[in-house]
């Protein structure tokens, strides 16, 4: 018997099944679905109906990334990730503000995990900041996280 193709996903089951995995500013759905629109404006209609419906949220893209990063990264990649994503201003500051304070502990954690113990001389102690700085952590905080120095928190 002869089998029919199954028939194109639409634009928003596309955006739906993207929202479904994780989720996505509407930046990054508009750069997703580019290549599949066939008229003007489709996909910006498309995204409107989901974000009249709440399906997509900046803030929850925002508090998503936080929470899947923090962990391992410093506030300046997370910013660079965040600002990736299209996310406006006031949505990056918001979310980095929820993370104020904690650099420093988080940078100890991922010393403390990668290294474990200080290094033996300058090249290691080099070497395991370059690590913590390619991270996104500051300078000031990976400097205290490498010598080990007691949180000193504002």
């Amino acid at each position: 018997p002869c089998r029919m193709a199954a028939p194109p996903i639409s634009l928003k089951g596309r955006a739906l099944r993207y929202l479904a995995a994780r989720e996505h500013s509407r930046a990054e759905l508009l750069r997703k679905l580019a290549p599949h629109a066939q008229e003007p404006g489709e996909i910006e209609r498309v995204l409107d109906d989901l974000q009249a419906k709440g399906f997509i949220s900046a803030e929850r893209v925002a508090a998503s990334l936080v929470h899947r990063r923090a962990g391992r990264l410093g506030d300046a990649r997370i910013r660079q990730e965040l600002q990736s994503k299209g996310l406006d201003a006031d949505t990056v500051a918001q979310a980095l503000e929820q993370l104020r304070g904690t650099e420093h502990q988080r940078a100890q954690a991922v010393w403390q995990r990668k290294f474990g113990q200080p290094a033996p001389d300058a090249a290691g102690r080099a070497r395991q900041m370059r690590f913590l700085l390619g991270r996104g952590f500051s300078a000031a905080v990976v400097r205290r996280a490498v010598q080990g120095a007691p949180d000193e928190e504002a």
